[in-house]
């Protein structure tokens, strides 16, 4: 629901690529694999008492009785159909407690004594997910997988990032026995184009008598979804709610030059664009050189502070400007936070960074970080290292910041509603090109404005700027909810893992069951014909000699990685063998990163041996990149050495300090890269076919993952975790 009333008396004057997400993949199934952190010290079953088996009324009666509040029309029809042993897809707004349909999953599945996977998109959600329900069931009855951590991964309720489900259904991991519900949460994810094929991936390659409960942001084509759903999962009941919790009241703000005040006027009026903004656009059109301005951030918070809409969330599309609006609200004298509320943010900050060091911390500015947050003011971005990450999410959820200064990444789920969501500018670079939000972007956004049982409206607030006229922002603001489309396409990894476990015919028949093949138009290539292509140069390339694996083939079938294909032959070329272990680390880092922009020569590493192994898999990506363009496949990434000179200075020992001088990387992106290098050396470590490769590979690992990188890692929800052992 939505709302015309403006939020105050004003004048009407006479108005790079997104962060990628921090997981990488994971084969859980190899949970004693030393190089895999296991953090567990045994089977949960022989320490965890086994569940009566309820009855399904008795399950729900006991988890209703629980919450304290009436439940949704919606949630009782989800809940209907699970006790109906059906899947569902519920397609809902962002704050409408879509979520406790899969919690009631989870309850109804460990009342009969079965196990519930809990997958999300990113690890921010696992972790978030995990400290849930652990509170509800207790730290021993729930697991946590992601790419470098497994703890406990044989609870009855385990949350995981969905590459790690992925991973089990191709080697048909022992984990799978006793698996009743999946929770596919953000499903939505699955039209992301680097990693949505995973979830139609799994949606596809499941036991059919696995339930599934898929949770949607609000689609336009939900019903369409859920037939599809139907056709690979059995019956699946679409239920799509439309009405926020919380009323959503639209707003405009614009001021001039020369005058201090801004005019906040109704974004729409009886749900149509408000005339007095359309008359900006006019009076805009007519005479460019007119006064109007982009209200200053300072303006804005100090609007809000006044009229009582704070706390409230500002999405800027860009890192350093979520810091520079920072330090510019600090400059301008602003305090938001009470003496009281200074002294308990200290408390929470110096909790979460408890773990680094004093220089790290000196390192990462913590002086001007922490600074801010007791005036009560943060921002949030994926250059920020986890643990000051955590500081701004614990101190916001409990109250105490009142101002947060974020990018986008903090849509993607993490539950930190807000009163207020502010929309600096409305349009956002797209790795090539601006261009402005979509419905589907401004409703993930403003999604997280208006707290359920706090308040009885939300307020999200758009300013004016000169690139993004009056009528663009309300005809979003109106716009149904976008079509969710299929990003499908078959990797080199599934297609050597359909040859392993499937017939020629039966993995035809899978592509041809995916959502990508169900909405594809007539006249487009087949998805069946895409795996052609790709099966012909894996046969060129020595992985597959007809419809067997080789051992090349084999070693591809267990590298999940984008680049999997040029990870294999750089293993089977040698190129990654007879490295120090540092060295090791620095090549395998090519693989996994890529910088934001491309904007000068890479740092080489300082070893002659790893530069020359870089040169080598170079040559490999450029011939495979021929392949791919001469049969007309999306090709294969460019390998990026921008972070090897860092990676081999970290493994060697260097200080953070030191090793952030190496690079223009921010502290945050080198902690997710190296987390990510992890996660590749780990599987290295498994799979190279020469022994020392693997040991370089173990040792490599131990070598980079240590302070910055390792220290939120050591408590997950609020339950302290065993150090991890160096090998």
């Amino acid at each position: 629901m939505t709302g015309d009333d403006p939020i105050g008396a004003g004048h009407a004057p006479g108005s790079d690529r997104p962060d990628p997400p921090s997981d990488s993949n994971d084969d859980a199934t190899r949970a004693d694999a030393g190089t895999l952190r296991k953090i567990s010290p045994g089977p949960v079953e022989d320490r965890v008492p086994a569940v009566r088996p309820t009855s399904d009324a008795e399950a729900r009666e006991a988890f209703i009785a629980k919450l304290g509040f009436p439940l949704d029309g919606f949630q009782l029809e989800a809940m209907d159909a699970l006790d109906a042993d059906h899947s569902v897809l519920v397609s809902a707004p962002t704050g409408s407690g879509k979520t406790l349909v899969a919690d009631y999953a989870a309850a109804r599945a460990h009342g009969r004594g079965g196990k519930t996977f809990y997958t999300t998109p990113i690890k921010a959600l696992s972790n978030q997910k995990h400290a849930e329900l652990a509170e509800r069931y207790g730290p021993g009855r729930v697991g946590l997988l992601t790419g470098d951590v497994s703890h406990q991964p044989h609870a009855p309720i385990v949350v995981m990032t969905t590459e790690v489900l992925r991973n089990m259904l191709f080697s048909r991991s022992s984990m799978l026995e006793g698996l009743q519900v999946v929770v596919l949460d953000e499903v939505h994810y699955l039209q992301d184009p680097y990693r949505g094929s995973v979830w139609e991936e799994v949606l596809v390659l499941a036991p059919a008598s696995i339930q599934f409960v898929s949770l949607s942001a609000t689609v336009h084509n939900a019903k369409d979804f859920g037939r599809w759903l139907t056709t690979v999962r059995g019956e699946t009941k679409v239920v799509v709610e439309r009405h926020r919790p919380v009323t959503l009241h639209h707003h405009f703000a614009v001021a001039e030059r020369g005058r201090d005040d801004l005019a906040v006027l109704p974004l729409l009026r009886h749900g149509k664009p408000n005339p007095d903004g359309l008359a900006i656009d006019e009076r805009h059109r007519k005479n460019p050189r007119h006064r109007y301005r982009t209200p200053r951030r300072s303006e804005v918070v100090g609007y809000l502070a006044e009229a009582g809409l704070l706390p409230a969330i500002t999405f800027i599309f860009s890192r350093a400007a979520c810091d520079d609006a920072t330090r510019q609200c600090l400059r301008d004298g602003l305090r938001l936070t009470s003496p009281e509320e200074r002294v308990r943010i200290r408390e929470v900050t110096e909790e979460s960074v408890d773990r680094l060091s004093d220089d790290d911390l000196r390192t990462l500015g913590y002086g001007e970080f922490s600074s801010a947050l007791e005036m009560g003011i943060a921002p949030h971005h994926a250059g920020l290292v986890p643990a000051f990450r955590q500081a701004v999410e614990r101190c916001f959820t409990e109250g105490l910041l009142k101002v947060v200064f974020a990018t986008e990444t903090l849509a993607l789920g993490i539950n930190m509603p807000a009163r207020t969501v502010v929309v600096e500018r409305f349009a956002k670079f797209r790795g090539s090109d601006t261009s402005a939000l979509d419905s589907g972007e401004y409703q993930q956004l403003t999604g997280r404005a208006g707290r359920r049982g706090i308040d009885t409206v939300g307020h999200a607030m758009v300013l004016w700027s000169a690139s993004t006229p009056f009528a663009t922002v309300a005809r979003t603001a109106l716009a149904p909810a976008p079509n969710l489309m299929s990003s499908f396409h078959p990797t080199y990894n599934l297609a050597v893992n359909l040859v392993r476990r499937w017939s020629r015919e039966e993995s035809y028949a899978l592509l041809e069951a995916s959502y990508g093949q169900w909405q594809a138009p007539a006249d487009s290539v087949s998805l069946v014909a895409l795996l052609e292509r790709r099966l012909a140069i894996l046969e060129d390339r020595g992985c597959l000699d007809g419809w067997e694996l080789t051992a090349k083939g084999r070693i591809l079938a267990s590298v999940y990685h984008e680049s999997d294909l040029l990870v294999t032959e750089a293993l089977s070329s040698g190129l990654l063998d007879a490295i120090e272990p540092a060295e090791l680390a620095a090549v395998v880092s090519a693989f996994t990163f890529e910088a934001r922009r491309a904007d000068g020569a890479e740092p080489q590493p300082r070893s002659r041996r790893a530069q020359e192994r870089l040169a080598g898999i170079a040559d490999l990506n450029g011939a495979i990149r021929h392949d791919e363009r001469r049969v007309g496949l999306r090709r294969t990434r460019k390998i990026d050495g921008g972070l090897a000179r860092a990676v081999e200075a970290w493994a060697k020992g260097s200080t953070l300090h030191a090793v952030l001088r190496e690079t223009d990387v921010a502290p945050g992106d080198f902690v997710r890269n190296i987390r990510q290098l992890n996660d590749l050396l780990r599987q290295i470590g498994e799979i190279a076919p020469v022994v020392g490769t693997r040991d370089a590979a173990a040792t490599a690992l131990s070598l980079v993952r240590r302070g910055v990188v390792a220290s939120d890692d050591l408590v997950l929800g609020g339950f302290p975790l065993p150090e991890p052992q160096q090998t």
